[in-house]
């Protein structure tokens, strides 16, 4: 560590001494609390009241497209533009900005797939009390009323949803500075002038924070003056809501009152806490509601710093007094309010009613895109540290993989490797010949991943600095300067990314005649992407930083999805389109999905940090991020070797699944804590590779449908309030439930089987459990509890080889799960695992495995497809079945052969071996 520090220069150095020392925590003094954002805290003081905003219904137009209507502030008269749309599917969106701003507020680019097409909107009646629209199908209704405005959605005589029932919309218009205007001329304009200069909500004039904020040793100058918007909405039957990553918290998302909001705004936060609303890496602001009725969804379009207040009427209750409510006969209505704050921009909010989990998400997908449809090899494992030291280091990692047995698909590279952290470069010492150690790698069919992070070292003879430089693409300071700040290569300077063709200079210099040394086994991390900036207040980029004329504190969460977006543009291009890219970034925001994957940062390693990664990835999985996972072992400190195990079994799996460390921590390989621990660890990722055919369909459907991957209970069982906060378990797709052992010392576990007359079968020890019960499961230091849903069938590859590519043609195993409640019914996708064929060429197969009436069939689910494969199918396990007297494979030939089989009667289990067929074709196999 100490020759690295030397080459930074002395700030830094500084500044890394007291980063890195100490109690390995989070200063929470780095960071600000509401009562230290200046917009926060005015607008928190605006409490539940009348609003100050009314209807003007001598305004309102309505077209095919949209209904307009200008609302009034009764206290400043600034006037407000209100946009009403009914979207296809379900959907509705409200727009609200300045009617006659002074100038243009920022309005999210990019992050929309295309203009969300719209429905048309139809008057049912309206009074000078307010209007009422169709919103179509099931007698939903949009209600505005005038005085206070307010708007609700209705289905039938229930309210779904309020906007502005508690009167906490609130819109800081933009106005001239009282100290620096020059008085216009005319007493009526000069009358105008002083009332929209008038304090906004919440505030008084004296007030501090309104154009000049310092937080620590840093002054924000505000040259717009006060901007933040505020909107309210109420939920009435709802008591459960989720999402708004990323947080280290709970995945049912708490009630904020007496504490702090949910903060919305990308840092750099050293070893985070636990269990706390503090900001983290990504934001996406995106909320989910659950009721055993309906599940809704709200899209809060503003990538400005935003907090999120939640609170609600059942919050607080103990089950004693939920009991008093019920025998007395309550009559109460479970309701949960939520109150969304950001500091600029507009109000342009995506109201998505479902009903269902599946509907929600698909309506989220068709705004945003789904998640990018990865290489296979990318859902495998792979193997990272900072850093692995040079060539020779990387050949004897990857050699002792296959000495130990022990499957892996990628090695990664982090700052070390370049030279004097210029990123796109190699550092000549330690790995002067790069193209021979990533041939060595292909020769084994493996692939490396090197980090590309976004802050550019300044240095005159550093080509990549020069070129961004030259073209005036890097984010500019106040004065119009290149802003520069520090990072690990010293003193850096920050790309412009907000500018298209910055993103296009950028995807160019991942061509192979760019970007030296690299081929094309080689993807890329984009880390540091918030941006960090190590001297910058928050360990952020200044909020006053220019991106052409708008300000970072305008569009600061989009930063980490602008650098992730290019970064994959520059994968795909330097393969001329054919190949799909890989590229995981800590920093996000809504739409990332599209671009690669995410994983939760720089963890510990303490059972705590293990545990929360579950909640982690199932709060990213409902907004979109499938691709999700926590660096196994935790990054800071070491495991021991329990945890360390422990954590394996869980990342095994989880959507993306890396092991990483810290460079201060001693090498953690799988094979260096005794041969007992290396074989659990062997067990554990091998249980990962068998499990790759069902992983790559779920992303497949993913990609295709927007459904999550890893998704927790509630999203199947939407009627089972029991699971409604559970977080310590998950379900993968449809048909396998997951729940790791996370508690140091574990002698046992209870798992919570859903679904009234569902069975669940133990995918270990083929024991058949009955669902709508917490089961208790024994377990040792080798359980990893998983059980199969009956009804399903799940394919498997049972020759587990060095790597993914390995087992490309390997044959496969079914595994069919039988249930008295309906037929079995699975799927098996298969493509080239890497290329864009399956979309632009239509190359791959997909079928439709289906159990009942004693017959197994597999049928093509996509007739227009084209795709060899020369995989087979080795075997066939089903679980709750009968003992046949023969089984016959037929085949779309004619011809039919019987098949050898055994059957467990202690367990239930019928093996039938080598049926032989190809995995591509129509088969039949009768049992009699």
């Amino acid at each position: 560590m100490a020759a690295f520090i030397v080459r930074m220069g002395p700030l830094l150095v500084l500044w890394l001494a007291v980063f890195l020392s100490g109690t390995w925590a989070v200063d929470r003094g780095n960071f600000k609390t509401c009562d230290q954002c200046a917009f926060c805290k005015r607008q928190r003081a605006l409490k539940p009241g009348q609003s100050l905003y009314r209807a003007l219904l001598e305004t309102l137009e309505l077209t095919n497209t949209k209904l307009t209507l200008q609302l009034i502030n009764d206290n400043n008269k600034v006037r407000l533009l209100l946009e009403l749309y009914r979207l296809q599917g379900n959907m509705t969106r409200v727009k609200i900005n300045e009617l006659k701003p002074l100038k243009p507020r920022f309005e999210v680019p990019d992050v929309l797939i295309n203009d969300p097409p719209t429905e048309p909107l139809s008057l049912l009646s309206q009074d000078e009390n307010g209007v009422v629209l169709s919103l179509g199908a099931d007698s939903q209704r949009l209600i505005v009323s005038a005085k206070p405005f307010r708007l609700d959605i209705m289905e039938g005589r229930e309210v779904l949803l309020s906007l502005n029932s508690r009167g906490l919309l609130a819109f800081e218009h933009l106005r001239i500075r009282k100290d620096t205007q020059v008085d216009p001329e005319g007493a009526e304009k000069k009358e105008e002038t002083d009332a929209a200069n008038e304090p906004a909500e919440g505030e008084t004039a004296k007030e501090d924070g309104m154009w000049e904020e310092t937080f620590k040793s840093h002054t924000d100058n505000k040259p717009n003056g006060p901007s933040s918007i505020s909107l309210d909405f109420s939920l009435p039957g709802v008591e459960h809501v989720y999402g708004i990553p990323e947080h280290a918290d709970s995945l049912k998302l708490k009630t904020t009152d007496g504490g702090d909001p949910y903060r919305l705004f990308n840092l750099d936060v050293f070893q985070y806490e636990l269990f706390n609303p503090m900001a983290l890496y990504g934001a996406i602001p995106v909320m989910l509601s659950h009721s055993a009725q309906r599940t809704m969804g709200i899209f809060w379009l503003n990538a400005a710093e935003t907090w999120v207040d939640i609170s609600s009427n059942t919050a607080g209750k103990t089950v004693l007094g939920q009991m008093l409510d019920y025998v007395q006969g309550s009559s109460e209505t479970p309701q949960t309010d939520v109150r969304w704050i950001s500091e600029s921009g507009i109000i342009d909010v995506f109201i998505m009613l479902g009903p269902t989990p599946t509907d929600v998400f698909s309506q989220y997908a068709s705004l945003t895109g789904t998640q990018a449809f990865p290489p296979l090899s990318a859902l495998a494992y792979h193997q990272c540290r900072w850093n692995y030291n040079d060539q020779e280091d990387v050949a004897a990692v990857d050699q002792g993989f296959d000495e130990h047995d022990i499957p892996y698909d990628f090695i990664w590279l982090d700052i070390e490797h370049t030279d004097g952290k210029r990123y796109f470069t190699w550092d000549p010492h330690k790995f002067p010949q790069p193209k021979d150690m990533l041939q060595g790698l292909i020769d084994k069919r493996r692939k490396m991943v090197a980090i590309v992070d976004p802050h550019i070292k300044v240095d005159s003879s550093y080509k990549i600095h020069n070129e961004i430089r030259s073209k005036g693409f890097y984010v500019k300071n106040k004065d119009g300067g290149d802003y520069e700040g520090w990072c690990w290569p010293g003193n850096s300077g920050y790309p412009d990314f907000t500018n298209p063709e910055m993103r296009a200079w950028w995807a160019s210099m991942f061509a192979y005649d760019q970007y030296e040394g690299s081929m094309e086994n080689m993807y890329t991390w984009n880390d540091m992407n918030e941006p960090s900036v190590f001297n910058g207040p928050e360990v952020t980029m200044h909020k006053d930083a220019l991106h052409g004329t708008w300000e970072n504190r305008d569009l600061h969460n989009l930063y980490g999805l602008y650098v992730q977006m290019a970064t994959a543009e520059g994968l795909i291009e330097r393969s001329g389109g054919v190949e799909r890219p890989f590229v995981l970034t800590r920093a996000f925001f809504a739409g990332s999905q599209r671009y690669g994957a995410v994983w939760t940062g720089d963890n510990t390693a303490d059972w705590d940090h293990l545990k929360i990664s579950i909640p982690m990835c199932l709060s990213l999985g409902l907004v979109g991020v499938s691709f999700c996972g926590a660096d196994v072992g935790g990054f800071f400190k070491s495991p021991s070797t329990e945890l360390l195990v422990r954590w394996y079994q869980t990342g095994a799996y989880q959507p993306f699944f890396r092991a990483h460390a810290h460079l201060d921590t001693p090498r953690r390989e799988p094979w260096l804590f005794g041969p007992e621990n290396t074989a659990l660890i062997r067990e554990a990722v091998r249980q990962r590779y068998a499990l790759l055919p069902y992983w790559y369909q779920l992303f497949y459907h993913a990609h295709h449908s927007g459904q999550p991957v890893m998704r927790p209970l509630w999203v199947e069982y939407t009627q089972d309030t029991a699971t409604f906060s559970v977080d310590d378990q998950f379900l993968l797709g449809r048909d396998l439930l997951v729940h790791p052992v996370t508690e140091e010392g574990a002698k046992g576990v209870t798992a919570y089987l859903p679904g009234k007359g569902e069975v669940w079968f133990d995918v270990h020890t083929f024991q058949k459990h009955n669902g709508a019960q917490n089961l208790y499961i024994p377990v040792t230091i080798s359980s990893i509890p998983v059980f199969q849903r009956g009804g399903s069938i799940i394919p498997r590859k049972a020759r587990v080889r060095r790597s993914s590519s390995c087992m490309e043609h390997d044959p496969y195993t079914l595994f069919v799960a039988l249930s008295p409640k309906r037929f079995a019914q699975g799927e098996l996708y298969i493509d080239d695992g890497h290329t864009f064929n399956f979309d632009k060429q239509k190359q791959f197969i997909h079928r439709r495995l289906s159990f009942a009436n004693n017959a197994l069939s597999s049928r093509n689910l996509a007739p227009g497809s084209q795709f060899i494969t020369p995989s087979w199918i080795e075997k066939i396990v089903i679980l709750g079945a009968s003992k046949p007297s023969k089984a016959t494979l037929k085949t779309p030939d004619g011809k039919e052969s019987l098949l050898e089989f055994e059957f467990d009667a202690s367990m239930s289990v019928l093996t039938l071996r080598k049926p032989g067929v190809n995995a591509g074709v129509d088969w039949t196999v009768v049992l009699q």
